[in-house]
């Protein structure tokens, strides 16, 4: 695979690659309305976006914007239907070839193959390496202040031009990151937004991992671990790693940013970790108690289907079953195994 992104960008315009994109964005949102509305004429559809593309002339459109409250309170903002096979188009045919072959290992979120279970696991591996090699090790737990708002749109042109050649390419890539407001900071709920900030931190696991020499370093989004083999070590990189953040990506860490010994564990992926075990972690569990009991008033109400909450709790069961959690499952589920 070549290091840049050169005359690229016309060979993958093509009716088959956009409706390859469209069959990939409308997973699991095929009963969306913006969906069917869309597949009602899906060629006229598609044809259309495929000139307005090829003739630079595509514009996205307008954001829905809406809260959510879980994990925590954040601001959504969803692309149109249409936009978001542009996002899927572009992520499929230049993002994940040229860029994410160059990430790290031990990076995680949003790469195929990876994500929050194989991180945990690899953590917790990585624990016990480090036991051994260290007996007694400490912790830098660091997490970015409010990192999706911070992302300075500048830096990551700069960081996307030095492997993109193609100008029709940072054309379409330039719309996208303009098409909020501000020059700072990439809208949640965006497809390329997830692999945009990837590619954006992706400046701290180089430097961590290469320059700093960081042999136990675990990256998901902006939920960074690292393995120390003392207190010093760890008040080292975290000051290098402060220096750089605000030097280079004009970045600060947040207040739960921590060191601490190896004998507590560390929170990450929504686990807590050590070298034994893997637990979910309280907020976890609370939350999905407060969800059963909304859905059991629903259910009682005719406002919601046996199916549809099976649906809905299928993800966290995956997600639980992954930790020492049998008593837990049994317990609110009532299942076995």
């Amino acid at each position: 695979m070549p290091k840049t992104i050169r005359n690229k960008y016309e060979e993958c315009v093509s009716f088959e690659k956009l409706l390859l994109a469209h069959k990939k964005a409308r997973r699991g949102k095929r009963e969306k309305r913006d969906v069917i509305i869309f597949e009602l004429k899906l060629e006229q559809e598609l044809l259309e976006l495929e000139k307005h593309l090829k003739e630079c002339t595509y514009k996205p459109g307008k954001y829905r914007k809406f809260k959510v409250y879980e994990p925590k309170e954040r601001i959504i903002r969803a692309a149109s239907y249409k936009d978001r096979i542009v996002h899927q188009w572009c992520v499929e045919n230049f993002i994940k070839p040229y860029f994410v072959t160059q990430f790290i290992n031990t990076t995680y979120a949003g790469i195929e193959g990876r994500g929050m279970h194989k991180a945990s696991k690899d953590v917790q591996k990585g624990m016990r390496s480090a036991k051994f090699k260290w007996y007694n090790y400490y912790i830098l737990k660091m997490d970015i202040s409010k990192y999706f708002q911070n992302i300075d749109k500048r830096i990551l042109w700069e960081i996307l031009k030095r492997k993109i050649r193609d100008k029709k390419l940072l054309w379409l890539i330039r719309e996208i990151l303009l098409s909020t407001e501000g020059m700072k900071g990439l809208p949640l709920g965006n497809y390329t937004s997830q692999m945009f900030a990837n590619i954006y931190l992706n400046e701290l696991d180089q430097y961590s991992k290469h320059t700093l020499k960081c042999k136990y370093y675990y990256r998901y989004m902006d939920d960074i671990v690292i393995l120390c083999e003392n207190k010093e070590r760890a008040k080292e990189w975290l000051q290098s790693i402060n220096i750089f953040l605000e030097e280079k990506l004009r970045l600060q860490l947040n207040s739960k940013t921590r060191i601490f010994k190896d004998i507590q564990g560390v929170n990450f992926c929504g686990y807590k970790i050590n070298e034994k075990r893997m637990k979910i972690r309280h907020t976890s569990k609370c939350r999905m108690k407060r969800k059963l009991k909304r859905y059991t008033k629903l259910l009682k109400q005719g406002k919601i289907t046996l199916p549809e909450i099976q649906r809905s709790i299928a993800g966290w069961l995956g997600y639980v079953k992954h930790a020492d959690s049998f008593n837990l499952r049994k317990s609110m589920f009532y299942i076995e195994g």
